[in-house]
């Protein structure tokens, strides 16, 4: 493959416009309505899910929790655009991923919560454990790409990282590798311009992040994080082609973070108001809202009940998680090895007998 195979274009790749009319592109066609109305209804049960985390946090109820606001479209057209058999590795940020993923969300939010590691059963969803420390997922996310790809499993992997973690070694290591044993694995970039409060000014001189795919030999595509139909043509077409032997690739879907990095952050500290407000109008979801109330495949009754049914799912969210959790403290030692050792067993002894003198 030629560099300028890899490049990826000036501009970011586009299929709806901010003010909700399509946009063609030469290399890309817009998903059928159906899918539209899909990715439509996941955003918008997705910033309702979101939403209500964060309200739970406010109250106690989450140690903490990182938000996606404004960032819907990257998370949910990207998730949407797997195969079943694909393996998704997220980041502390992916919870809508997750549950757009399927999986129940309080298992979503255990790990927030501070009851166990991993609220879900991995194998179960295709889906890694959340990753806290920067770009130590793409590794694990590479090698069960390579493992597939040895196998001769029809596989692909996606993996969520940000923009500040294009600046860890992890990252380097993962994208040397995949690109020199043509691994399948799709690298997402959630490119929303702030690492908690360093810019991406600080992070990269290069024009875009996907141009730092040419210099692993992979292929790097720039797109409108803001616009899931292109986020969704894009990556499927790069999670299709990675699984037919093409390699990975590397997506940068420029958006921006709405709120705070978490609730323990100031972001008025480091960012102006009007930068926000500036995003808050490139909205992806008001985005595709306007496009399918466009051309008739929405209109005001469909719109509401789809506000109604990420309502119903919020309130069922909030009750499961006002209950308090019922927690076994021996469960400390499951899932440690497979075959638990003597050390641990004399560990769980000690505790039960601990417990059973305060009953």
């Amino acid at each position: 493959m030629s560099p300028g195979e890899l490049l990826p274009g000036s501009a970011p790749i586009q299929l709806v416009d901010q003010d909700g009319r399509r946009v063609a592109d030469p290399a890309y066609g817009c998903p059928d309505t159906g899918v539209l109305l899909d990715l439509y209804r996941s955003m918008v049960a997705g910033r309702r899910f979101d939403r209500q985390a964060t309200a739970l946090t406010r109250q106690g109820r989450l140690a903490v929790y990182p938000s996606s606001s404004g960032q819907e479209a990257c998370q949910v057209a990207a998730v949407r655009a797997m195969g079943e058999l694909d393996w998704l590795f997220p980041t502390y940020r992916e919870s809508v991923a997750l549950v757009t993923r399927g999986i129940d969300p309080v298992e979503v939010l255990t790990l927030l919560r501070g009851d166990w590691h991993c609220g879900y059963d991995p194998h179960a969803y295709r889906a890694a454990p959340q990753c806290t420390p920067l770009a130590t997922n793409t590794v694990h996310a590479v090698g069960l790409a390579d493992a597939a790809r040895r196998k001769g499993d029809q596989v692909a992997v996606l993996v969520f990282i940000g923009d500040g973690a294009t600046s860890e070694g992890d990252a380097h290591e993962a994208f040397n590798f995949a690109a020199v044993f043509a691994a399948p694995v799709v690298f997402v970039v959630q490119n929303n311009q702030w690492a908690i409060s360093v810019p991406l000014s600080k992070q990269s001189k290069a024009p875009t992040l996907a141009h730092k795919a040419v210099g692993y030999g992979m292929r790097g595509h720039h797109v409108d994080g803001n616009d899931a139909a292109a986020v969704y043509a894009v990556v499927r077409q790069a999670l299709d082609d990675a699984r037919a032997g093409g390699g990975p690739a590397l997506v940068e879907c420029l958006t921006y973070r709405m709120d705070a990095h978490t609730n323990a952050d100031d972001a008025g500290r480091y960012r102006d108001e009007a930068e926000v407000e500036l995003w808050r109008q490139r909205d992806p979801v008001e985005r595709l809202e306007r496009l399918l109330l466009a051309e008739g495949a929405l209109d005001e009754a469909a719109r509401e009940a789809v506000a109604a049914e990420a309502e119903e799912s919020a309130a069922a969210l909030r009750a499961r998680m006002n209950a308090e959790p019922e927690l076994t403290p021996g469960d400390l030692f499951e899932h440690v090895y497979a075959k638990p050792t003597a050390h641990l067993h004399r560990q769980a002894e000690l505790l039960a007998h601990e417990l059973s003198e305060e009953a």
